[in-house]
């Protein structure tokens, strides 16, 4: 088994039989070993760098009725909410002065939520701070959204595919679109916004849940192949985690062990990917930030919201946006890092950037 981690990292690819002996191998010694590969990969083209990224939760209004998350529209337990341009700004100056220089723009699929607002923020923010990236995470929208929003001075957009399955994607989300009827959702339509995404020009994201319901690794193993043949410049994966609001609210959590595997896998297929280590490991774990950076992340996003809003962005049940996940816990954050042998850069961290200018220094961590 250990010639297979080998193998991915001087072919970068495996075949679909061999992605799938390296998810079911249990082998301590196995999994270790691809846990040095990633980690030894992410050091050469990184250094011990974590860039840092500023999450912005702009609303949680949804159209979509997603079965596995709690800002889902027929949930009606949620106090909904909208930032403001004003308020979005504030975020960012908040954030600049602690060294943000990459500001993430996430919310709901909302149809209140305009998308020449969305415009005219993006471009108040490129205004503002014109040395700063911004990644917007905000759906499935036109072709000519996408369009608007990259010209006003978008740089990345990150839309995960959850699954590229498609009974499996059927068993996630609610219905198909017909027309003019958006209530329900397609894998078709999501895989079609990822491609306009990488024709416009953005630096494009993509991703899965690790152990949602009715995921089996047939579907991993599709889900591993669909990224290895479209290359995004960023993937987001993490465990999934219930919400006590949802159809899966009795549905057991994702598995940390396979989470932080996938996540090595991935980089030593796309070795340049901007890789983040998600809220949701450190939510399944105390330190599965910390797991996650060892496991080949490079990447965290501390909280940026009004801290008044955070906790009506609920994905799922008790997600972590307070001490080191939070922009004002930066020094925690640092200070956890700097525990395991890496370093919080403040840099922008631009996929392209970063791929042609390798950094072969060695590091012991």
């Amino acid at each position: 088994m250990k010639n297979l981690i080998d193998k991915l990292c001087r072919e970068r690819a495996l075949s679909a039989e061999e992605y799938k002996a390296l998810l079911l191998c249990r082998d301590a010694e196995v999994l270790e070993h691809l846990q040095r590969r990633a980690q030894e990969e992410t050091l050469a083209r990184f250094g011990n760098r974590v860039f840092i990224r500023g999450l912005i939760e702009i609303t949680n209004r949804c159209r979509n009725n997603c079965y596995y998350c709690g800002i889902r529209k027929e949930n009606r337990n949620v106090v909904r909410y909208e930032l403001t341009q004003e308020e979005i700004l504030e975020c960012c100056r908040e954030g600049y002065p602690l060294g943000f220089r990459t500001f993430v723009l996430q919310g709901g699929e909302a149809p209140e939520l305009k998308d020449d607002r969305i415009t005219e923020t993006v471009a108040a923010i490129r205004r503002e701070f014109p040395d700063c990236a911004i990644t917007l995470s905000l759906g499935e929208k036109t072709h000519e959204a996408y369009e608007r929003f990259f010209h006003a001075g978008a740089n990345r957009y990150l839309l995960r595919h959850e699954t590229h399955n498609e009974a499996h994607y059927r068993q996630l989300h609610p219905g198909s679109k017909r027309g003019n009827d958006r209530s329900g959702m397609s894998l078709q339509h999501r895989l079609q916004c990822l491609d306009w995404l990488k024709e416009i020009g953005y630096q494009t994201g993509t991703g899965i849940m690790v152990g949602s319901p009715h995921q089996t690794i047939d579907h991993l193993v599709e889900d591993i192949l669909f990224i290895g043949q479209f290359r995004p410049e960023m993937i987001g994966i993490g465990p999934f985690i219930p919400h006590h609001d949802t159809p899966f609210a009795s549905a057991p959590p994702g598995s940390m062990q396979l989470t932080l595997k996938l996540l090595s896998i991935f980089r030593l297929m796309h070795p340049a990917a901007l890789i983040p280590s998600t809220t949701a490991l450190a939510t399944l774990a105390p330190d599965g930030r910390e797991r996650g950076i060892l496991a080949g992340a490079n990447v965290v996003m501390p909280n940026l919201s009004p801290p008044a809003q955070r906790e009506k962005y609920s994905l799922y049940d008790h997600k972590a946006s307070m001490g080191a996940e939070a922009a004002e816990g930066l020094q925690l954050l640092e200070e956890k890092l700097r525990s395991i042998g890496y370093e919080i850069s403040k840099e922008r961290g631009d996929y392209r950037i970063l791929d042609e200018t390798i950094n072969h220094k060695s590091y012991n961590v």
